[in-house]
């Protein structure tokens, strides 16, 4: 009988085991400290090299954390919190930023073709440097942002505002600036080749060396 007594108990136990293994599989993962979910809050947290690639971070705070270098592609980050945070040397491809905040972040020759970025507030951020081919930005805010040499081709800016911004060497070749705000921005030397400026307005804009800029308007 004991035997039988045995592999009884044993078939009992087993499920609970297994349901408790799954369990901890299910939990979000976490990286020091920051608990990466939806909603999350995780100021100043230290990502610095991460992998979050296809995650969902809806909704998230992360103002002042520290992205540098970190695996974004394809992460959803809409409506996050990411004002003043370090996203110097990510890779992005597809970011979703929609309604999200980089207001004075760094994002420097960092990797973001495709961005999702409609309606996103980065005003005073910096992203020098950086590859956005494609991105779209349409109703964004970048007033006082600097895009220094990057890459915006084929990128949306439509109905965007830009006031103040820095496009020095820019390359905007096939973009989209219909109806965007560019007084007084810089786009010395950038290229506007082929690009949609039908009611964009660009008073005070400084345009020396530019390939394609409206210098009648």
């Amino acid at each position: 009988m004991k035997p039988f007594i045995y592999a009884s108990l044993l078939f009992l136990i087993t499920p609970v085991m297994a349901g408790d293994y799954m369990a901890d599989e299910d939990q979000p993962p976490v990286i020091n400290g920051c608990v990466l979910k939806q909603k999350t809050q995780c100021p100043g947290a230290d990502l610095q090299g991460a992998d979050l690639s296809n995650m969902d971070l809806q909704g998230a705070n992360f103002e002042g954390a520290d992205f540098s270098a970190a695996n974004l592609n394809h992460a959803s980050l809409r409506g996050a919190n990411l004002d003043g945070a370090n996203l110097d040397g990510v890779s992005g491809y597809r970011l979703q930023m929609y309604r999200g905040s980089m207001r004075g972040a760094k994002v420097r020759n960092a990797e973001l073709q495709g961005m999702q970025g409609e309606y996103l507030f980065a005003q005073g951020a910096d992203f020098s440097g950086s590859d956005l081919t494609g991105a779209n930005f349409a109703f964004s805010r970048f007033a006082g942002a600097t895009l220094q040499g990057s890459n915006l081709s084929y990128s949306s800016f439509e109905i965007a505002w830009l006031p103040k911004a820095n496009l020095q060497g820019a390359n905007l070749h096939g973009a989209d600036l219909q109806e965007a705000k560019l007084g007084l921005a810089n786009l010395a030397q950038a290229d506007l080749t082929n690009t949609r400026i039908h009611y964009a307005t660009f008073e005070g804009t400084y345009m020396e060396g530019c390939t394609g800029c409206p210098f009648d308007w």
